[in-house]
């Protein structure tokens, strides 16, 4: 199934919607759940954070938590820096996903939880821990959450934002080089031997788990706003059920 998402140049492109999970991004769907957990993935620069971003502006932080998959990249402190370089933080191995799926099932329950903040440029766990509690939406920003099969279940909606990888690549240059106080040699490194390979072999296979896929990412001002509409519903009819 598809909606219109946008023109530009005469050219209609659309959001795909799949039709056989339908029934999940429908109100029955998710409302007699306590918290409804939605996963947005697809590429590194390709608009997830801006998504979800988003749909807090909208809907409030009292109402929606975001949680980024980059706070549980595991604790590799122990290493020498330079070993630490090494790492492939593109791979599924480079997360704790186990404990994510333990937080969120957390979460789920009413409990709060302490969630890790990791340094990009050290890539290290600080010592300090942001802590969070239950909300009515939660929603799951990172590159590799719909290749861990556990992570899959627990998401009530799962959206993968598809992006050219020539225009992540500009995005990520900007952000690592200005963020995260990387040099350009490294991001360019890093992007041609472990983020392009690990896309292909992973990040891109997954989106066939995606209940929906927004072409150009964060760019889909239109697409956004549709989601953002579907989460105004959902939250307006969790807070009458």
């Amino acid at each position: 199934m598809f909606f219109l998402s946008g023109k530009k140049k005469k050219r209609i492109e659309f959001i795909t919607v799949k039709p056989y999970h339908l029934h999940k991004i429908s109100n029955s769907g998710v409302m007699n759940k306590q918290t409804i957990i939605i996963g947005i993935s697809g590429p590194s620069a390709s608009g997830k954070s801006l998504l979800a971003n988003t749909i807090v502006t909208e809907l409030g932080s009292e109402q929606v938590v975001v949680i980024s998959e980059d706070a549980y990249y595991k604790d590799n402190s122990h290493l020498p820096f330079t070993e630490r370089e090494k790492i492939n933080y593109d791979h599924p191995d480079a997360f704790d996903h186990a404990l994510l799926c333990d937080h969120l099932r957390k979460l789920q329950q009413g409990d709060s939880v302490e969630i890790p903040i990791y340094s990009h440029s050290k890539h290290i766990r600080l010592s300090e821990t942001r802590r969070v509690g239950q909300h009515a939406i939660i929603v799951l920003e990172g590159i590799l959450l719909f290749t861990d099969r556990a992570l899959r279940e627990i998401m009530d909606i799962r959206i993968f934002m598809s992006t050219p990888l020539d225009v992540c690549l500009t995005r990520r240059l900007k952000r690592d080089v200005v963020e995260r106080q990387r040099s350009f040699e490294s991001v360019v490194h890093q992007y041609e031997t472990t983020v392009r390979p690990m896309y292909l072999q992973f990040i891109e296979p997954s989106s066939r788990y995606a209940d929906i896929i927004v072409p150009r990412g964060g760019e889909n001002r239109i697409a956004i706003d549709m989601i953002q509409a579907k989460m105004r519903e959902l939250l307006a009819q969790h807070k009458n059920g």
